[in-house]
């Protein structure tokens, strides 16, 4: 048996030898997974016709919350079992969200809008919430299900009240609930109180344009951007006007990362019909804190903001090779 493994997954190396026949490479390509069985990928590889007509590939696990890079469809047709790993970086992505907001706007007397309530959004809830922020959610699809769970409320509720407005969302061109360009220029005209606009789910979900538009206008006070549309090109005008801009990070934490690895090897062993658990080479985690407090948010966001800003040729190079931060409530000890 081959796996095909991009390089820049950490944790995952030692519990795959002796399995299968390991190829590491950073350029997934037709030619190099035609004779894999097994792809263990994250964004970056788009695996669609392209990419495994021909091949044998039978399983992806990507070590990603997003599967949006993934022909589900063709994978379906053909048989290829596809994992993901939701809600590994959901710390991360909130730890990210709370230090813009303390380092921006603070969280007394506010409002954050929070668009999208799964992994992410709902543990931001808890988190905002337990620092004194008044949370309004919006989230359509889970409220058809889960009525009572939320405060929900429309977009149109988001824009006039909300002082920050943070997405967590898929994204989607299709369905009932499409979120490509959700955050465009009819939302922006709608924002009465100036927010900070935070995006760390996809770039599409907003409309760059808007957002420029938004800024220009004053209608927004300020954007964080995680997630950029096109990249890891990305539009240098709305680079110089962000508060806060990191290269696709948000969810980067030591912890995240384990979590991801771990969902991906249970995945494997488990089509690969192994009795027995292959273990993510790691220390086991503390659990996810039901609260924070504000000495707990000590991410640097405005050091990795200067680093993309003095250098957004380097996008690639600064996601590959961050270094991981420690989510809030875990403890400083090492991790190979």
């Amino acid at each position: 048996m081959k796996i095909a493994l991009d390089p820049n997954i950490p944790f995952i190396s030692k519990p795959l030898e002796g399995l299968a026949r390991v190829s590491v490479t950073s350029d997934l390509s037709r030619e190099s997974v035609a004779d894999a069985d097994a792809l263990i990928i994250r964004t970056r590889t788009r695996c669609d016709a392209s990419l495994l007509e021909g091949s044998r590939v039978r399983f992806i696990g990507t070590a990603t919350i997003g599967t949006d890079h993934i022909d589900a469809e063709y994978c379906a047709e053909r048989g290829i079992i596809v994992t993901n790993a939701p809600g590994c970086n959901a710390p991360g992505v909130a730890q990210w969200v709370l230090a813009a907001i303390k380092e921006s706007v603070g969280f007394e007397n506010k409002t954050l809008g929070i668009i999208g309530a799964g992994n992410v959004g709902s543990l931001l809830v808890r988190w905002a919430e337990g620092l004194g922020m008044r949370i309004l959610v919006n989230d359509p699809p889970l409220q058809s299900v889960a009525p009572l769970a939320y405060r929900y409320c429309s977009l149109e509720t988001i824009a006039e009240e909300s002082d920050v407005v943070s997405i967590h969302t898929p994204l989607t061109k299709t369905g009932p609930y499409p979120t490509y360009h959700l955050i465009d220029e009819r939302f922006v005209r709608r924002l009465r109180r100036h927010p900070l606009v935070l995006n760390a789910a996809r770039g599409g979900v907003t409309d760059t344009e808007a957002l420029l538009w938004g800024l220009e206008s004053g209608a927004i006070g300020n954007v964080g951007i995680d997630c950029w549309e096109g990249e890891p090109q990305l539009s240098l005008e709305l680079l110089g006007r962000a508060l806060f801009a990191t290269p696709h990070i948000a969810g980067y934490s030591r912890e995240g990362k384990i979590r991801a690895t771990q969902m991906v090897l249970d995945a494997l062993g488990e089509w690969m019909g192994l009795g027995w658990r292959l273990e993510a080479d790691a220390p086991e985690l503390m659990p996810v804190p039901e609260r924070v407090c504000l000495d707990d948010i000590t991410y640097d966001i405005a050091g990795d903001t200067a680093r993309l800003k003095e250098n957004p040729e380097g996008f690639e190079a600064q996601r590959n090779h961050y270094e991981l931060r420690r989510e809030p409530g875990q403890k400083s000890r090492a991790i190979r």
